[in-house]
């Protein structure tokens, strides 16, 4: 039996929170909160499969087996320190063309709120594909003004991400996980 390319034809965004006094089982929680505690999680890297669709968690969960073997790209950050800000975040580059590949990207900080986290995933992701398609631009720039550029190329032709962030608690374990899972 031979196997042809193994190359996901559907993704989907999701995130989860979750705490306990054990640090296994609080990643245990987030990843049932991200609704995805039931796979086996496979970690892949950077690469959004040309002509993938993108889907809602809901769209998703008639494609979920309990015990599937399932690829994500995930960012995952913990913290046992009351009050202390954790987060992590996914961010995903589209290509203008569907038949191009993407970029995903993970990031997972202290002290950074969603939206400066999800900023910095799509960021990432972009500039990532951006030196791939040949884009020109500065990047000592700031993102807002790179991301411009990347507009215009014509090449890349929009990002997003899911970031999740929390405060820690005292006495537990505090567990952010962000992902971009992969359907066939």
């Amino acid at each position: 039996m031979t196997l042809g390319p193994l190359v996901p034809t559907k993704a989907f965004f999701t995130t989860g929170i979750g705490r306990h006094k054990n640090k296994l089982q609080a990643f245990e929680l987030a990843l049932r909160a991200a609704g995805i505690e039931k796979q086996n999680l496979v970690y892949v890297s950077s690469i959004f499969p040309p002509n993938c669709e993108m889907i809602t968690l809901e769209q998703a969960r008639e494609h979920l087996f309990p015990g599937q073997i399932t690829f994500c790209v995930m960012a995952r950050n913990q913290t046992n320190e009351k009050g202390r800000l954790v987060g992590s975040a996914v961010g995903m580059a589209f290509p203008a063309s569907k038949e191009h590949y993407g970029y995903i990207s993970e990031h997972t900080a202290f002290g950074e709120d969603e939206k400066e986290m999800g900023d910095f995933a799509e960021d990432l992701a972009s500039t990532m594909l951006a030196t791939t398609l040949g884009v020109d631009f500065n990047p000592e720039t700031a993102y807002d003004e790179r991301r411009e550029v990347y507009l215009m190329s014509g090449k890349i032709i929009d990002s997003a991400s899911a970031p999740c962030a929390t405060h820690g608690q005292a006495g537990m374990w505090t567990t952010t996980v962000s992902a971009v899972v992969f359907l066939f």
